[in-house]
């Protein structure tokens, strides 16, 4: 069976993963650069040279987990953006390499829909032909760089029904974590503070009065700010895990809300979620409680991955050798969300 061979490198995580043509999942190798938490974030220009350091001996890991070698890949894909653009580059040069040596086709993958398609995929005897969902449904996609809910008709597109107007969600969860004193990434180190705190200790805010389906998280952020600073350096240490866990049910509930909504607008009685965020155990539990049909990948197919970009580049036109040796990345999401 022909194989695709995928790469992800749009942030800090070097990823290669190898999926069947019926969407199965063969192996998903995630190299993490722990070195960015020295400084509290990713670092672009460190996070494009750690995946040049990284992009071979992931690939070749992938390969061999998957019981495969480039012989068995018939195409090649990777992200092409959004994403930071140096490390985008370094995914894209890889890809192209491999694809043009052996004179594969490769398809580019947008990230965004990459996340989408991660319930594309094949995993085990639960998921269906289908993978995990099948169209029509919502999708929640929440990360550190998107958030927006998206009506997903078919396999190989999305339409936006709304989106973040300032803050992605995944961005709330490491400034609130900066504020309360946590490591870098701030989402899982202030979701496991959280679980020693009472979630109704502190009242956040919760964006309700928005245009249609959007999303803001700046205010969630400003109030935990001031109530931070209201308390003190003592008091605020002293009820860490009860602001920590406050701050993150208003941010639950902000997407749970929206979900809903969108559910409801739509006359769509099934619910897709990916991104970073969609890692989150409470939000997670939450959505899990409404009256539909939840579909959620495992949490490594939520974070950054390649499984899911295979899993995209399934529906993506392939282009031909030589046709993508000019392929170009891009950072930006415009593209995407147009």
């Amino acid at each position: 069976m022909t194989l695709i061979l995928a790469l992800e490198t749009s942030c800090d995580d070097t990823c290669a993963a190898v999926v069947s043509a019926d969407g199965e999942l063969r192996s998903n190798v995630i190299s993490s650069q722990g070195v960015h938490d020295a400084f509290g974030g990713v670092v672009p220009e460190i996070a494009s040279r750690h995946h040049l350091e990284l992009a071979n001996a992931v690939v070749d890991d992938a390969l061999r987990r998957a019981d495969a070698t480039l012989d068995d890949v018939g195409l090649v894909a990777v992200t092409q953006g959004p994403g930071l653009v140096g490390a985008l580059l370094v995914g894209v040069a890889t890809a192209k390499a491999i694809a043009a040596a052996r004179g594969l086709p490769l398809a580019p993958v947008d990230h965004l829909q990459g996340h989408i398609a991660a319930n594309f995929l094949r995993i085990g005897a639960d998921s269906g032909a289908g993978g995990i969902m099948a169209p029509p449904f919502v999708c929640l996609l929440a990360s550190g760089g998107h958030t927006l809910l998206a009506r997903v008709e078919q396999y190989d597109g999305f339409s936006v029904l709304g989106r973040t107007l300032d803050d992605a969600a995944g961005e709330a969860f490491d400034k609130g974590a900066r504020l309360l004193g946590l490591p870098f990434p701030g989402g899982p180190a202030l979701e496991r503070l959280a679980r020693d705190g009472d979630p109704h200790a502190f009242a956040f805010p919760i964006a309700r009065n928005l245009d249609g389906l959007d999303f803001s998280f700046a205010g969630v952020k400003t109030s935990l700010l001031y109530r931070v600073r209201d308390l003190g350096p003592q008091d605020a240490a002293a009820h860490a895990a009860d602001l920590a866990a406050s701050f993150q049910h208003a941010i639950v509930e902000a997407l749970a809300l929206r979900c809903e909504q969108a559910l409801e607008q739509t006359g769509l009685r099934r619910l897709a979620i990916g991104g970073g965020v969609a890692a989150n155990g409470p939000l997670r539990t939450r959505l899990e409680q409404l009256a539909v049909t939840v579909g959620i990948p495992p949490r490594e197919l939520c974070t950054d991955n390649a499984a899911m970009i295979a899993s995209a580049a399934r529906f993506v036109d392939a282009q031909p050798f030589p046709a993508y040796l000019s392929l170009d990345a891009y950072a930006s999401g415009e593209r995407a969300l147009a």
